[in-house]
Protein backbone atom coordinates (compact mmCIF):
# COMPACT_ATOMS: atom_id res chain seq x y z
CA UNK A 1 0.00 0.00 0.00
CA UNK A 2 1.47 3.30 -1.07
CA UNK A 3 2.27 5.93 1.55
CA UNK A 4 0.22 9.18 1.42
CA UNK A 5 2.54 11.31 3.58
CA UNK A 6 3.34 14.68 2.06
CA UNK A 7 6.97 15.37 1.36
CA UNK A 8 8.68 17.60 3.91
CA UNK A 9 9.30 21.08 2.56
CA UNK A 10 12.84 21.88 1.79
CA UNK A 11 14.79 24.65 3.48
CA UNK A 12 14.16 27.04 0.60
CA UNK A 13 10.36 26.63 0.89
CA UNK A 14 10.44 27.08 4.68
CA UNK A 15 12.44 30.28 4.40
CA UNK A 16 10.15 31.59 1.66
CA UNK A 17 6.95 31.03 3.68
CA UNK A 18 8.49 32.63 6.76
CA UNK A 19 9.67 35.60 4.71
CA UNK A 20 6.28 36.12 3.07
CA UNK A 21 4.47 35.80 6.42
CA UNK A 22 6.81 38.28 8.02
CA UNK A 23 6.42 40.73 5.17
CA UNK A 24 2.65 40.42 5.30
CA UNK A 25 2.71 41.10 9.02
CA UNK A 26 4.88 44.14 8.46
CA UNK A 27 2.60 45.47 5.75
CA UNK A 28 -0.44 44.87 7.94
CA UNK A 29 1.20 46.65 10.83
CA UNK A 30 2.06 49.61 8.63
CA UNK A 31 -1.33 49.73 6.99
CA UNK A 32 -3.41 49.51 10.19
CA UNK A 33 -4.11 53.02 11.48
CA UNK A 34 -3.79 53.86 15.21
CA UNK A 35 -6.93 53.97 17.37
CA UNK A 36 -6.10 57.17 19.28
CA UNK A 37 -8.92 59.68 18.85
CA UNK A 38 -7.99 63.26 18.02
CA UNK A 39 -8.53 65.72 20.87
CA UNK A 40 -11.87 67.56 20.71
CA UNK A 41 -11.93 71.06 19.31
CA UNK A 42 -12.76 74.06 21.46
CA UNK A 43 -16.21 74.22 19.87
CA UNK A 44 -16.87 70.57 20.64
CA UNK A 45 -15.83 71.08 24.25
CA UNK A 46 -17.98 74.22 24.45
CA UNK A 47 -21.02 72.24 23.26
CA UNK A 48 -20.38 69.43 25.73
CA UNK A 49 -19.71 71.81 28.61
CA UNK A 50 -22.82 73.85 27.82
CA UNK A 51 -24.86 70.64 27.87
CA UNK A 52 -23.39 69.60 31.23
CA UNK A 53 -23.99 73.06 32.69
CA UNK A 54 -27.60 72.92 31.53
CA UNK A 55 -28.08 69.52 33.15
CA UNK A 56 -26.41 70.81 36.31
CA UNK A 57 -28.71 73.83 36.34
CA UNK A 58 -31.78 71.62 36.01
CA UNK A 59 -30.52 69.64 39.01
CA UNK A 60 -29.78 72.91 40.80
CA UNK A 61 -33.37 74.06 40.38
CA UNK A 62 -34.59 70.74 41.78
CA UNK A 63 -32.12 71.17 44.64
CA UNK A 64 -33.34 74.72 45.28
CA UNK A 65 -36.95 73.53 45.35
CA UNK A 66 -36.20 70.66 47.73
CA UNK A 67 -34.15 72.96 49.96
CA UNK A 68 -36.97 75.52 50.10
CA UNK A 69 -39.39 72.80 51.16
CA UNK A 70 -36.91 71.33 53.64
CA UNK A 71 -36.34 74.76 55.20
CA UNK A 72 -40.10 75.29 55.52
CA UNK A 73 -40.53 71.85 57.09
CA UNK A 74 -37.67 72.54 59.49
CA UNK A 75 -39.40 75.74 60.63
CA UNK A 76 -42.65 73.84 61.10
CA UNK A 77 -40.91 71.11 63.09
CA UNK A 78 -39.18 73.67 65.29
CA UNK A 79 -42.48 75.46 65.93
CA UNK A 80 -44.25 72.18 66.71
CA UNK A 81 -41.49 71.15 69.08
CA UNK A 82 -41.66 74.54 70.86
CA UNK A 83 -45.44 74.22 71.21
CA UNK A 84 -45.05 70.65 72.40
CA UNK A 85 -42.58 71.75 75.07
CA UNK A 86 -44.99 74.45 76.30
CA UNK A 87 -47.92 72.03 76.37
CA UNK A 88 -45.87 69.39 78.15
CA UNK A 89 -44.95 71.94 80.81
CA UNK A 90 -48.64 72.83 81.19
CA UNK A 91 -49.58 69.15 81.53
CA UNK A 92 -46.95 68.67 84.20
CA UNK A 93 -48.33 71.67 86.07
CA UNK A 94 -51.84 70.21 85.90
CA UNK A 95 -50.57 66.79 86.92
CA UNK A 96 -48.84 68.38 89.88
CA UNK A 97 -52.12 70.02 90.83
CA UNK A 98 -53.87 66.65 90.61
CA UNK A 99 -51.14 65.16 92.76
CA UNK A 100 -51.82 67.77 95.42
CA UNK A 101 -55.54 66.94 95.34
CA UNK A 102 -54.74 63.23 95.52
CA UNK A 103 -52.47 63.77 98.53
CA UNK A 104 -55.19 65.64 100.34
CA UNK A 105 -57.73 62.89 99.59
CA UNK A 106 -55.27 60.18 100.59
CA UNK A 107 -54.73 61.78 103.96
CA UNK A 108 -58.48 61.81 104.46
CA UNK A 109 -58.67 58.16 103.38
CA UNK A 110 -60.88 58.76 100.30
CA UNK A 111 -58.76 58.87 97.12
CA UNK A 112 -61.20 58.93 94.19
CA UNK A 113 -60.95 56.43 91.34
CA UNK A 114 -60.77 59.33 88.85
CA UNK A 115 -57.65 60.74 90.46
CA UNK A 116 -56.05 57.31 90.70
CA UNK A 117 -56.65 56.77 87.00
CA UNK A 118 -55.45 60.23 85.99
CA UNK A 119 -52.19 59.77 87.87
CA UNK A 120 -51.56 56.32 86.39
CA UNK A 121 -48.97 55.67 83.70
CA UNK A 122 -51.60 55.08 81.01
CA UNK A 123 -53.24 58.43 80.17
CA UNK A 124 -55.06 56.83 77.22
CA UNK A 125 -57.01 54.66 79.63
CA UNK A 126 -57.93 57.79 81.55
CA UNK A 127 -59.18 59.50 78.40
CA UNK A 128 -61.32 56.47 77.51
CA UNK A 129 -62.96 56.48 80.95
CA UNK A 130 -63.36 60.21 81.40
CA UNK A 131 -66.93 59.62 82.61
CA UNK A 132 -65.48 58.76 85.98
CA UNK A 133 -64.99 62.49 86.50
CA UNK A 134 -68.64 62.66 87.50
CA UNK A 135 -67.54 61.15 90.78
CA UNK A 136 -65.24 64.09 91.47
CA UNK A 137 -65.94 67.38 93.10
CA UNK A 138 -66.03 70.71 91.21
CA UNK A 139 -62.36 71.64 91.72
CA UNK A 140 -61.19 68.13 91.01
CA UNK A 141 -63.40 67.91 87.92
CA UNK A 142 -61.96 71.15 86.48
CA UNK A 143 -58.41 69.90 86.92
CA UNK A 144 -59.22 66.52 85.39
CA UNK A 145 -60.93 68.09 82.36
CA UNK A 146 -57.95 70.37 81.81
CA UNK A 147 -55.58 67.42 82.13
CA UNK A 148 -57.52 65.35 79.61
CA UNK A 149 -57.67 68.17 77.05
CA UNK A 150 -53.97 68.87 77.43
CA UNK A 151 -53.03 65.22 76.95
CA UNK A 152 -55.16 65.01 73.80
CA UNK A 153 -53.52 68.15 72.44
CA UNK A 154 -50.06 66.73 73.14
CA UNK A 155 -50.90 63.45 71.40
CA UNK A 156 -52.13 65.36 68.32
CA UNK A 157 -49.09 67.65 68.33
CA UNK A 158 -46.71 64.70 68.71
CA UNK A 159 -48.25 62.86 65.75
CA UNK A 160 -48.02 66.00 63.60
CA UNK A 161 -44.40 66.59 64.58
CA UNK A 162 -43.50 63.01 63.67
CA UNK A 163 -45.17 63.35 60.27
CA UNK A 164 -43.30 66.60 59.58
CA UNK A 165 -40.02 65.01 60.63
CA UNK A 166 -40.64 62.13 58.21
CA UNK A 167 -41.32 64.65 55.41
CA UNK A 168 -38.17 66.53 56.34
CA UNK A 169 -36.12 63.34 56.20
CA UNK A 170 -37.40 62.60 52.67
CA UNK A 171 -36.61 66.14 51.52
CA UNK A 172 -33.11 65.89 52.97
CA UNK A 173 -32.56 62.69 51.00
CA UNK A 174 -33.69 64.52 47.85
CA UNK A 175 -31.22 67.30 48.64
CA UNK A 176 -28.38 64.82 48.90
CA UNK A 177 -29.35 63.20 45.58
CA UNK A 178 -29.60 66.49 43.69
CA UNK A 179 -26.40 67.81 45.26
CA UNK A 180 -24.53 64.72 44.08
CA UNK A 181 -26.00 65.14 40.59
CA UNK A 182 -24.91 68.78 40.38
CA UNK A 183 -21.42 68.02 41.62
CA UNK A 184 -21.04 65.16 39.14
CA UNK A 185 -22.07 67.34 36.16
CA UNK A 186 -19.78 70.17 37.24
CA UNK A 187 -16.86 67.78 37.72
CA UNK A 188 -17.39 66.40 34.21
CA UNK A 189 -17.45 69.92 32.81
CA UNK A 190 -14.23 70.82 34.62
CA UNK A 191 -12.54 67.68 33.31
CA UNK A 192 -13.47 68.65 29.75
CA UNK A 193 -12.25 72.22 30.23
CA UNK A 194 -8.93 70.97 31.60
CA UNK A 195 -8.20 69.42 28.20
CA UNK A 196 -8.19 72.83 26.51
CA UNK A 197 -5.42 75.37 26.26
CA UNK A 198 -5.68 78.35 28.58
CA UNK A 199 -6.79 80.59 25.69
CA UNK A 200 -9.54 78.23 24.53
CA UNK A 201 -10.65 77.64 28.10
CA UNK A 202 -11.00 81.36 28.70
CA UNK A 203 -13.03 81.71 25.51
CA UNK A 204 -15.46 79.03 26.71
CA UNK A 205 -15.89 80.18 30.32
CA UNK A 206 -15.16 83.86 30.69
CA UNK A 207 -17.38 86.83 29.95
CA UNK A 208 -16.29 89.42 27.45
CA UNK A 209 -15.82 93.02 28.50
CA UNK A 210 -19.01 94.01 26.72
CA UNK A 211 -21.00 91.60 28.89
CA UNK A 212 -20.11 93.61 31.99
CA UNK A 213 -20.78 97.08 30.54
CA UNK A 214 -24.00 98.92 31.38
CA UNK A 215 -26.87 98.26 29.00
CA UNK A 216 -29.27 101.17 28.74
CA UNK A 217 -32.94 100.29 28.15
CA UNK A 218 -34.62 101.46 24.99
CA UNK A 219 -37.22 103.30 27.09
CA UNK A 220 -37.04 104.93 30.54
CA UNK A 221 -37.67 102.56 33.42
CA UNK A 222 -39.22 103.61 36.70
CA UNK A 223 -40.82 102.13 39.77
CA UNK A 224 -40.07 98.66 41.02
CA UNK A 225 -38.68 97.45 37.71
CA UNK A 226 -36.02 100.15 37.90
CA UNK A 227 -35.16 99.08 41.46
CA UNK A 228 -34.85 95.44 40.41
CA UNK A 229 -32.58 96.33 37.47
CA UNK A 230 -30.45 98.62 39.62
CA UNK A 231 -29.93 95.80 42.09
CA UNK A 232 -28.98 93.35 39.33
CA UNK A 233 -26.54 95.85 37.79
CA UNK A 234 -24.82 96.13 41.16
CA UNK A 235 -24.22 92.36 41.10
CA UNK A 236 -22.38 92.33 37.74
CA UNK A 237 -19.15 90.38 37.95
CA UNK A 238 -20.13 88.34 41.01
CA UNK A 239 -19.61 84.59 40.64
CA UNK A 240 -22.21 81.96 39.86
CA UNK A 241 -22.53 79.45 42.68
CA UNK A 242 -25.24 76.80 42.51
CA UNK A 243 -27.85 77.17 45.22
CA UNK A 244 -26.68 80.70 46.11
CA UNK A 245 -29.02 83.67 46.72
CA UNK A 246 -26.44 86.34 47.49
CA UNK A 247 -25.08 88.64 48.55
CA UNK A 248 -21.68 87.51 47.27
CA UNK A 249 -22.75 84.91 44.68
CA UNK A 250 -25.88 83.70 42.91
CA UNK A 251 -27.44 81.05 40.78
CA UNK A 252 -29.85 82.19 38.06
CA UNK A 253 -33.11 82.04 40.03
CA UNK A 254 -31.39 83.32 43.16
CA UNK A 255 -30.31 86.46 41.30
CA UNK A 256 -33.77 87.42 39.98
CA UNK A 257 -35.36 86.55 43.32
CA UNK A 258 -32.93 88.87 45.11
CA UNK A 259 -33.34 91.62 42.49
CA UNK A 260 -37.11 91.73 42.75
CA UNK A 261 -36.89 91.21 46.50
CA UNK A 262 -34.91 94.46 46.67
CA UNK A 263 -37.86 96.09 44.87
CA UNK A 264 -40.33 94.73 47.43
CA UNK A 265 -41.68 91.81 45.39
CA UNK A 266 -41.37 88.28 46.76
CA UNK A 267 -40.70 85.63 44.13
CA UNK A 268 -40.50 81.85 44.58
CA UNK A 269 -37.09 80.24 44.73
CA UNK A 270 -37.07 78.13 41.56
CA UNK A 271 -37.40 78.90 37.85
CA UNK A 272 -40.33 76.53 37.37
CA UNK A 273 -42.18 78.27 40.23
CA UNK A 274 -41.18 81.79 39.17
CA UNK A 275 -42.69 81.41 35.70
CA UNK A 276 -46.07 80.77 37.32
CA UNK A 277 -45.83 83.55 39.90
CA UNK A 278 -46.68 86.52 37.66
CA UNK A 279 -48.70 87.26 34.49
CA UNK A 280 -47.27 85.71 31.34
CA UNK A 281 -46.30 87.99 28.46
CA UNK A 282 -45.15 87.37 24.91
CA UNK A 283 -41.64 88.05 23.70
CA UNK A 284 -42.93 91.00 21.68
CA UNK A 285 -44.26 92.59 24.89
CA UNK A 286 -40.99 92.47 26.81
CA UNK A 287 -40.16 95.46 28.98
CA UNK A 288 -37.17 96.06 31.26
CA UNK A 289 -37.59 94.23 34.53
CA UNK A 290 -39.47 91.25 33.06
CA UNK A 291 -38.24 87.75 33.80
CA UNK A 292 -37.16 85.78 30.74
CA UNK A 293 -36.98 81.97 30.85
CA UNK A 294 -35.08 79.49 28.72
CA UNK A 295 -35.04 75.81 27.68
CA UNK A 296 -37.99 73.45 27.56
CA UNK A 297 -37.58 72.48 31.21
CA UNK A 298 -37.67 76.16 32.33
CA UNK A 299 -34.24 75.64 33.87
CA UNK A 300 -32.79 79.13 33.38
CA UNK A 301 -33.96 82.69 34.01
CA UNK A 302 -32.65 86.21 33.51
CA UNK A 303 -33.77 89.78 34.13
CA UNK A 304 -34.61 91.61 30.91
CA UNK A 305 -32.95 95.03 30.63
CA UNK A 306 -34.07 96.16 27.16
CA UNK A 307 -32.48 96.19 23.71
CA UNK A 308 -32.71 92.41 23.52
CA UNK A 309 -30.42 91.93 26.49
CA UNK A 310 -30.68 90.59 30.01
CA UNK A 311 -28.65 90.31 33.19
CA UNK A 312 -28.27 86.74 34.42
CA UNK A 313 -26.05 84.35 36.35
CA UNK A 314 -25.02 81.95 33.54
CA UNK A 315 -23.11 79.00 35.03
CA UNK A 316 -19.96 78.19 37.06
CA UNK A 317 -16.96 80.09 35.77
CA UNK A 318 -19.14 82.81 34.18
CA UNK A 319 -19.97 85.77 36.42
CA UNK A 320 -23.24 87.67 36.60
CA UNK A 321 -23.31 89.51 33.28
CA UNK A 322 -25.29 90.94 30.38
CA UNK A 323 -26.15 88.65 27.51
CA UNK A 324 -28.49 88.53 24.54
CA UNK A 325 -31.83 86.83 25.11
CA UNK A 326 -31.06 84.99 21.86
CA UNK A 327 -28.14 83.17 23.49
CA UNK A 328 -30.44 80.33 24.63
CA UNK A 329 -33.76 78.82 23.52
CA UNK A 330 -36.47 81.24 24.71
CA UNK A 331 -39.24 79.53 26.74
CA UNK A 332 -41.40 82.38 28.07
CA UNK A 333 -41.56 85.55 30.12
CA UNK A 334 -43.50 87.04 33.04
CA UNK A 335 -43.93 90.53 34.49
CA UNK A 336 -43.68 90.63 38.30
CA UNK A 337 -45.00 94.21 38.58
Amino acid sequence: MASHRKPRPGPFRTRTVATVAGAAASVTALATPGHAEPPPSAEQVRAQVDGLYREAEEATQRYDGAKEQADALQRQVTQLQDELARKTAAVEATRSRLGTLAAEQYRSGSLSSALQLALADDPQQFLQRAGMMDQAGAIEQQALQQYGQQRMAIDTQTAEARARLADLSRRQQELATEKASVQQKLAQAQALLARLTATDRAAVTHASRDSLRPSFPAAPVSGRAAEAIAFAVAQLGKPYVWGATGPDSYDCSGLVQAAWGAAGITLPRTTYAQIGAAPRISRAELRPGDLVFFFSGISHVGLYTGNGRMIHAPHPGAPVRYESVDAMPFAGAVRPA
